[in-house]
């Protein structure tokens, strides 16, 4: 796997459902359609007559490219407009129970269990809009297109000049300079500019106080008179500032979220689930990136990303490693880790507001390698790297465990490389030998 595509499932989205979205919208003053939950196609039925007969209904799931997902059942679609109540109650019966696969879900799709049933709402034209942050420049930033409805790779790909970015300061939000420079670049009339300048305000007060990282309404529905309403969004909020977030946090919805990704965050890990069959146990998110660049360097493809943090103890590194071996593609693993002293902060809008300090010790990572080879009967072969704090005891102290293959290295390039021959791959490039492309596997967040 490339390392853009494994920044994009470390970075992808975890939209909220439509009416987590609608909700928070509402809560802002942001215009939107009104609509109701259901669970059963009669509830479809009867909010139908209550909202319609005109309606919208969307399956509830996380991720984006509903419209133009596929049911396990040969229905098509997660989003349907219907006409009538008994219409609706017939899509519901479609819908409910089954499994949608998107493209943002993978091969194994989610079960439906709630619908969203809205009100169709008068338009003359759908916008796309969002409110994100642009990496590259270290800021927030607007993107808007007056061609919305579909999905924004499609814009991008096929009509790229129908997309406007603007940068904005998170502590100056949406200026008077910024919304006349959005007027100008997309030719919006008075009435138009002021109810976009409405809409752009409450969304830099959900982005700012709410924390969120990506905030996308589209499509954005325009009406003759000028004015908008969202017509559906998709929110991500910053999982980093749960705790300080309980209102946002508590419209989770875990049952639509990868399992094993849940019960990771529960131990304090950080677990993502890839296409590769070699399992990676790493502590720290850098060392972890450049761990599964690495594998890709050398032919391989990684099956997760876990990060067992900083302050990886002997009990996280047993979940993590319990995670992993659960996952029935994996055939070998790699254990990355760097001991030393670690410091955590927590940073609230630029500003410092805790921290912790620790240290990890090689020899306890060792220990817990044992002892989850041994509770968990780990049959498949794994390569360990240990470096730093008590690296030499932890090193001998695995080297001289017979029970399962295990391999010690105190290079991450080597270990990277034994695993590749436990399987036979070959590679012609080594680590840190060009001048172009060079991966550092160094640790550089510690001390």
């Amino acid at each position: 796997m490339s390392s853009s595509r494994f920044s994009q499932l470390l970075w992808k989205a975890a939209p909220r459902a439509s009416r987590v979205t609608h909700l928070v919208l509402v809560l802002y003053g942001v215009p939107v359609p009104r609509g109701r939950t259901v669970k059963t196609a009669s509830e479809a039925r009867i909010a139908a007559q209550e909202l319609g007969p005109a309606c919208i209904i969307k399956a509830q799931v996380l991720g984006r490219g509903r419209a133009a997902g596929k049911f396990d059942n040969g229905f098509k679609s997660g989003i349907q407009a219907v006409s009538t109540p008994n219409q609706a109650e017939h899509v519901a019966s479609k819908m409910l129970n089954q499994r949608l696969l998107t493209k943002d879900n993978g091969t194994d799709g989610h079960v439906v269990e709630k619908l969203y049933v809205a009100e169709a709402a008068t338009h003359d034209s759908q916008w796309y809009l969002a409110m994100t942050i642009d990496r590259e420049n270290y800021q927030p930033a607007i993107i808007v297109s007056k061609e919305g409805g579909v999905e924004l790779d499609v814009l991008i790909s096929e009509r790229p000049d129908s997309l406007f970015t603007f940068g904005f300061g998170i502590s100056e939000g949406i200026t008077n300079a910024l919304v006349q420079d959005i007027r100008q670049r997309l030719g919006t009339t008075d009435q138009e500019t002021a109810n976009l300048t409405h809409i752009l305000t409450q969304l830099y007060s959900i982005f700012r106080d709410r924390e969120a990282t990506h905030l996308e309404i589209n499509p954005l529905g325009r009406s003759l008179d000028g004015s908008f309403t969202s017509l559906n969004a998709n929110f991500t909020f910053d999982k980093a500032a749960e705790q300080r977030q309980e209102e946002v946090s508590a419209l989770r919805d875990k049952a639509q979220e990868v399992p094993d990704e849940v019960e990771a965050e529960k131990h304090g890990l950080v677990y993502v689930r890839m296409d590769g069959n070699i399992g990676n146990v790493v502590n720290g998110a850098g060392l972890a990136m450049a761990t599964n660049d690495a594998i890709g360097f050398h032919g391989g493809a990684s099956a997760n990303f876990l990060d067992a943090g900083g302050k990886a103890t002997k009990d996280t590194m047993i979940q993590a490693f319990r995670i992993i071996t659960r996952d029935e593609r994996v055939k070998a693993i790699l254990v990355n880790i760097y001991g030393g002293t670690y410091v955590i902060g927590w940073w609230s809008m630029g500003k410092l507001t805790g921290g912790r300090v620790g240290i990890t010790q090689c020899d306890m990572i060792a220990e817990s390698i044992i002892g989850a080879t041994s509770e968990l009967d780990i049959q498949v072969p794994m390569v360990v790297r240990l470096q730093g704090t008590n690296s030499e005891k932890g090193l001998k102290m695995v080297s001289l465990y017979d029970e399962v293959k295990i391999e010690v290295r105190t290079s991450a390039d080597k270990a990277v490389s034994s695993r590749m021959q436990i399987w036979g791959w070959s590679w012609s490039r080594t680590l840190g030998r060009r001048r172009s492309g060079r991966l550092n596997l160094q640790c550089r967040d510690r001390v």
